[in-house]
């Protein structure tokens, strides 16, 4: 026993644990400490002051600024609000939650670390060179990340701006709304809407980044008439989405689309009636009597209905963007046709064994002529005389061309042609090709070893972000040739950023037009390929049946 100053007398243990507090309460709060400060910090933005912090690079980062209002309550599923002005100095040095959504496999090939999940997600981040000043006017890449439009996230170390920033440039991401979250159409949001329409909430936040960079971004350093957006897969969907819709039209001026767009064959967005009735099915499965109730219910309850095929087919209802007559006023190939689009340079491009269907896994050469059959029907005898095979390992090679060639690839070509026939401005054309050299015996539960040159497997090629897949585990063992290769691809992403052009002196890069369909590869063997045009020109969507592509979880 002991006796305390008040001549009570207190058990040891009651001692010990009141010591203990003492000392937590005389220790400071615990505290993320932002040790290097920028010097010329605050920096004003049109809802307040805001301050960042010096990377070791010297790059100046800004996490966690918010763009949009937190679309909670009666602002689920509504279109982005305005920010409320802010007094004092808003510290963005951390991070801020990912859109809310089903968490990852800890074994996934693109598994890096867990992240904080909300329904308050609308915030962006900004990685300035380290020479940036207000009315530097640097250009500006723009970050559009991919995930089937059901997850994703901003803040994924894969999509590190920090080393494309050290070349000269502003690098910015942001969160997206996505899943049910974020494309719910329905028939009481419909009439709501002072548009008339619904859904797209994903698509507009991505507008209302855009529109925040255009009022803000020359405070840090950045020039709002050169901006950049690019984006992989379901991003690189969005900058398809974005150079058709009305609503980003004078937002950015070039567009880079890492695998995918809204012109691949297998990818339709509903029409609003069609995704009406899909919200009606929501409601349905929520068991909701109106959308005022919808809104009362919990996040996690939502995404417990939510079809998510990257993650294992969980959940029963998919929903995606749609054709809402407001941000996208008809499909992206038919705005294109009426020569309607916002008319800005492109690049695009695919990797080369991202496309899988049963010409592909055919294990011979009758299995690969039955495919044929299958797939083409009346057309298999043109087919098979553009990618013919007689032996067992000629059936290999010719269906991984034909896969490739008919899936991702006529995508790509489908949007050149579409930007040829009624743009002015210039299309480049990129496949990569490269395989990871993963380390030995290290398994994942997607297995992208089996693949080759994975969809997504090029992104951290583009940023220099190859030292995120060692993050927890050795799964790569990457080489000074993947360094240089790296430098290379980001050097073409800068320029393109600059100048509208991507070659560099160290990769030559031609314009894609319909007389020299050339594009550039990216790979062991690296340089200027051309495009078969008679192969592709059968792939047009009469003679194609939609097959899964062979993707990774990015």
């Amino acid at each position: 026993m002991s006796v305390s100053d008040s001549g009570r007398v207190l058990p040891r243990a009651i001692l010990a644990i009141a010591s203990i507090l003492s000392v937590l309460a005389a220790s400071p709060a615990p505290a993320q400490v932002v040790v290097t400060p920028i010097p010329e910090d605050p920096v004003g933005i049109d809802s307040g002051a805001v301050s960042g912090k010096v990377l070791p690079s010297g790059v100046k980062a800004y996490f966690g600024i918010p763009y949009a209002a937190a679309p909670l309550g009666d602002l689920r599923w509504r279109e982005p609000q305005k920010v409320e002005a802010w007094k004092g100095t808003y510290h963005a040095d951390r991070l801020a939650p990912e859109c809310i959504q089903v968490l990852r496999r800890h074994n996934l090939n693109h598994y890096f670390g867990e992240e904080a999940t909300s329904e308050n997600c609308l915030y962006l981040n900004i990685w300035a060179s380290a020479d940036a000043k207000a009315g530097a006017k640097l250009p500006v890449v723009v970050w559009i990340y991919g995930g089937g439009f059901t997850l994703g996230s901003s803040g994924m170390a894969m999509y590190d701006g920090e080393n494309v920033a050290r070349k000269g440039t502003i690098f910015v991401s942001f969160n997206y709304r996505v899943g049910i979250l974020g494309n719910l159409a329905h028939p009481e949001l419909t009439a709501e809407s002072p548009h008339r329409a619904s859904g797209n909430y994903g698509l507009m936040d991505q507008v209302a980044a855009l529109q925040w960079i255009k009022r803000n971004i020359v405070t840090f350093g950045g020039d709002p008439d050169n901006v950049t957006i690019t984006g992989q897969s379901a991003g690189a969907m969005s900058v398809s989405a974005l150079e058709a819709s009305p609503l980003a039209k004078g937002l950015f001026h070039r567009g880079f689309a890492m695998s995918l767009s809204m012109f691949d064959n297998r990818f339709k967005f509903p029409a609003l009636p069609a995704a009406e009735k899909i919200g009606l099915d929501v409601q349905t499965a929520l068991g909701a009597s109106s959308l005022a109730e919808m809104r009362l219910i919990q996040a996690d309850k939502i995404l417990a209905i939510q079809k998510d095929c990257q993650l294992g087919c969980a959940g029963t209802i998919a929903v995606t963007p749609d054709i809402d007559g407001y941000v996208l006023p008809d499909t992206v190939p038919n705005i294109f046709a009426a020569g309607k689009q916002n008319d800005v340079a492109t690049v695009a491009g695919f990797t080369s064994d991202e496309s899988s269907n049963d010409l592909r896994t055919a294990a011979n050469l009758e299995g690969y002529v039955a495919a044929a059959r299958k797939l083409y029907g009346d057309q298999a005898d043109r087919f098979l005389a553009l990618y013919p095979a007689k032996t067992d390992e000629e059936a290999k090679v010719m269906g991984l061309l034909a896969a490739r060639e008919g899936l991702v690839e006529i995508g790509t070509r489908n949007w050149a042609v579409a930007q040829a026939k009624t743009g002015k401005a210039p299309f480049y054309m990129y496949m990569f090709s490269r395989v990871h050299p993963f380390a030995k015996d290290v398994q994942f539960f997607d297995s992208p070893q089996k693949i080759g040159a994975y969809h997504t497997s090029d992104v951290p090629y583009w940023f220099g972000t190859q030292d995120a897949f060692n993050k927890f585990r050795a799964t790569r063992v990457w080489t000074e040739f993947d360094r240089a290769m790296s430098e290379r691809m980001m050097d073409t992403l800068v320029a393109f950023a600059r100048t509208g052009n991507p070659g560099t002196p160290a990769t030559p890069w031609p314009q894609w037009n319909q007389n020299a369909q050339k594009y550039v590869e990216f790979g062991d063997d690296s340089g200027i390929r051309e495009e078969n045009a008679a192969r592709l020109d059968f792939h047009t969507p009469a003679n194609v049946t939609p097959s899964t592509p062979r993707v990774s979880r990015d």
